[in-house]
Formats: structure tokens, C-alpha cells, sequence
């Protein structure tokens, strides 16, 4: 993967910030920072940024905090050229077929309805471990093919089989954003959530309100994807008595909905928000996952770092990554994404030997994921940058990443 697109992003803040007929000073007092920040940035002294302050520059510059931290826009092809590869067309395709717009039906012979089942259960293994070319190559497919039986079968298999495509659907909507195709997520969004209707899981209308509240902070529309995750939150609010499943879908929205508000820099809402979902994770006792989404303690513990190191207390941050419990019963992206935080606490602090290893351990769990993963670029080109020896574990880091200069 070019390393292009990270390493020019105080020139495109720059370019944008000029063509808005802003001054550093006037970007930097409509995002609320300081205009040290902003110099920094454009001069490329600093690669790094809170996801807050990001999110901060492109309202104020009217885009989507995709294009500021420059996301990847395509798949990596490491396969043989005669071997299938992973095409954002052909998952455009997927998610937006012509056919459909010239009332043309699905033509293939579907699957069993056990046939699909088990393909989303592929997929969902390969997605947790952050395999996203794998992911590329396989979508389109199950798509089609859930289509396909969601058109040409009826009852209860064509209800089970719009089951499976809404969760498809769901997979290529974070597929799409995780490459800056924000529009097109939201597009996948949409006909998942069509398909939930048809479908025969009420449960699969909250993980929608997730999706698209990640969907949404992604295109940087905080407060709707706030609002999105809160309003399913109240309607499925669980009981006393009520399934560790119900439990978990709530309190994954609430740390959905704490995501944007901690993007917003709304802290006090955060620390509610994070107090009600610990208590939640404590009721279930241990992580389960639920729908490829794991929640308990240790889901709930990494996201309080998160929330930490965005509201700029890396030291506690540091403090509270300690004390993770059953750090292992996550599934690997998960985990890389832990120890990405720790590495960004530690670069706060200036312990650059620490963020390195944090990185490593990242890498470790999720190789592939952390190609994709912008943040995790930015900050190894920085500590890249800075690093005081050819033989810096960095340095072998980076090329491994593809990370340039």
C-alpha cells in the first residue's frame, strides 16, 4: 500500500484550510484549538492528532475526517494476478447493482439458507482478525448471494435470508468506511436496515443502530451518530432479569454512543456514558461476543483507555491498561486496537521505546488490520521519523507497514 496518503496530510489541511479562505489562526479558533496545532500540523512536525481535534479541523473545513488523516482507498493486492482479489468496485457493485435500478431480478440459483449462515460465519471469523482483503474477496459474493435467495425464496427462508444479507450489508458498510468510502457505507446502511425489516432477528435493528452510528462518525456527523445509538439504547433498555445478550447490544450502544460524544469533547456525557456500560459488563460477568461484537470487562476496560487517551489523561490512561482483565477473550483487532491506545499514551508522554513495543504487540494481533488503520500509520511514521538508529525496531515496523519517510 502507498504510503502517500499519510504523509501528506498537513499539506491536503493546508490545500483545504486555503481554498476556505481561512488563516491558521482563523481554522484554529473555528475548531477550537490552539493554532500551535494547526502550524504543526501543516508543517508535518507533528503526524499525530486526538481523533477529537480531527474530527474539530474537518467540520471546520467542511469534509470528512477521512480525507484530513488520509484513509486508504483501495485494498491491497498481494495475491497473483490469476488468483480473485479484493475490488472496492465490485463491493460497490454489491451494495449498489444496477440491476435494481432497471427492475431486472437475481437470476442465479441461491444457496441453502445453511449455505449463507455458514458463509457470514466465514466472514465474521476473517473480519475479527482484521483480514480485510480476504474480506474484499469474499463480500461481493454473499452478498449477491443472499440476494439472490432473499428474492427467490419466501416464508420463513426468504425472512432468514434477509436476515443474512442486513449482517452483509452491516460488514460492507465498515468495510467501505475503514476505506474512506463513507457515502457508500452509508448506502450499505440503508439496505441493511431494509433487509432487517424483512428478516426474522429483531436483534439485528440494534446492531443496525450501531453500524450506523459508526457510519456516521465516520463521516464525522458526531452528534447524529450520538443521537442514533442513544435512541435504540432507551427503546431495548434491559431489566433486572433481562439475558446477558439484551445486556450487551445496550451497552455496546452506550459505548457507541460515548465514542462521538468523546469525539465532541463531551466528557461529562463519557464518563456517564462509560459508568453506565462498565456497570453492564459487570452483570454479564465475562466477554461474550454477540453478533461478531464482544462486550464484558475487558471490552468495556479497553474502551475506557480509549476514552482516557482522547481526553488527553494518558497517564492514567497508561495506569488503567494494566488492569485489563481477560485482555485475551477479545478477538485480535480488538486487542491491536488496545495496544494502538497504549502506544498513543505513551507517545503523549514521551516514552517513545514504550509506544513502539505497544505497537509491536499491536501487530502481533492484527498485522493486516494495522496496513489499513490510519492512525496506527500516522503515529509509526512519526516515531519512524524520530527514531536515532538504522536498526530501530521501528524502522523494520514501517517497511513492514509499507509507511514511508
Amino acid at each position: 500500500m502507498s504510503a502517500a496518503y499519510e504523509a501528506g496530510m498537513g499539506d491536503r489541511l493546508a490545500r483545504l484550510r486555503l481554498r476556505r479562505g481561512l488563516t491558521q489562526e482563523q481554522l484554529a479558533e473555528a475548531a477550537h484549538l490552539s493554532v500551535d496545532v494547526v502550524r504543526k500540523l501543516e508543517q508535518g512536525r507533528r503526524k499525530t492528532a486526538r481523533l477529537s481535534s480531527i474530527n474539530a479541523l474537518a467540520a471546520a473545513l467542511d469534509t470528512e475526517p477521512s480525507f484530513l488523516v488520509g484513509q486508504p482507498g483501495t485494498f491491497e493486492v498481494q495475491r497473483p494476478a490469476q488468483e480473485d482479489v479484493p475490488s472496492v468496485l465490485a463491493l460497490r457493485r454489491a451494495v449498489s447493482p444496477v440491476p435494481d435500478l432497471l427492475g431486472d431480478e437475481d437470476e442465479e440459483d441461491p444457496p441453502t439458507i445453511g449455505q449463507l449462515r455458514a458463509a457470514l460465519r466465514s466472514t465474521d471469523a476473517i473480519r475479527r482478525e482484521g483480514r480485510m482483503g480476504e474480506i474484499g474477496v469474499l463480500l461481493p459474493g454473499l452478498i449477491r448471494d443472499a440476494r439472490a435467495a432473499a428474492h427467490a425464496f419466501t416464508g420463513a427462508e426468504a425472512a432468514a435470508a434477509n436476515s443474512v444479507l442486513a449482517v452483509a450489508y452491516q460488514v460492507a458498510a465498515t468495510t467501505l468506511a475503514a476505506l474512506g468510502k463513507e457515502d457508500a457505507a452509508f448506502t450499505a446502511m440503508e439496505r441493511s436496515m431494509a433487509a432487517v425489516r424483512l428478516g426474522d432477528d429483531p436483534h439485528l435493528e440494534t446492531l443496525s443502530a450501531s453500524t450506523l452510528s459508526w457510519v456516521l462518525i465516520k463521516q464525522g456527523r458526531l452528534a447524529d451518530a450520538e443521537r442514533v445509538a442513544m435512541a435504540r439504547a432507551d427503546a431495548i433498555e434491559p431489566g433486572f432479569r433481562s439475558p446477558p445478550r439484551d445486556i450487551a447490544l445496550w451497552g455496546i450502544l452506550l459505548l457507541r454512543a460515548a465514542t462521538a460524544a468523546v469525539r465532541q469533547k463531551r466528557h461529562a456525557a463519557v464518563t456517564d456514558l462509560l459508568r453506565m456500560a462498565s456497570a453492564a459488563a459487570e452483570r454479564i460477568g465475562e466477554d461474550r461476543i454477540f453478533y461478531a461484537t464482544p462486550f464484558g470487562p475487558a471490552n468495556a476496560g479497553i474502551a475506557k483507555v480509549n476514552f482516557l487517551v482522547e481526553m488527553e489523561q494518558s497517564d492514567r490512561a497508561v495506569r488503567e491498561a494494566h488492569g485489563i482483565p481477560a485482555l485475551t477473550s477479545l478477538p485480535p483487532t480488538w486487542r491491536a486496537r488496545f495496544h494502538v491506545d497504549r502506544a498513543l499514551a505513551h507517545h503523549d508522554l514521551d516514552d517513545d521505546a514504550q509506544a513502539i513495543r505497544a505497537l509491536l504487540r499491536a501487530e502481533q494481533d492484527a498485522p493486516e488490520w494495522m496496513r489499513y488503520h490510519s492512525t496506527s500509520r500516522r503515529l509509526v511514521a512519526e516515531l519512524r521519523g524520530r527514531a536515532g538508529r538504522r536498526d530501530a525496531p521501528v524502522l523494520a515496523l514501517a517497511d513492514r507497514m509499507g509507511v514511508e519517510g
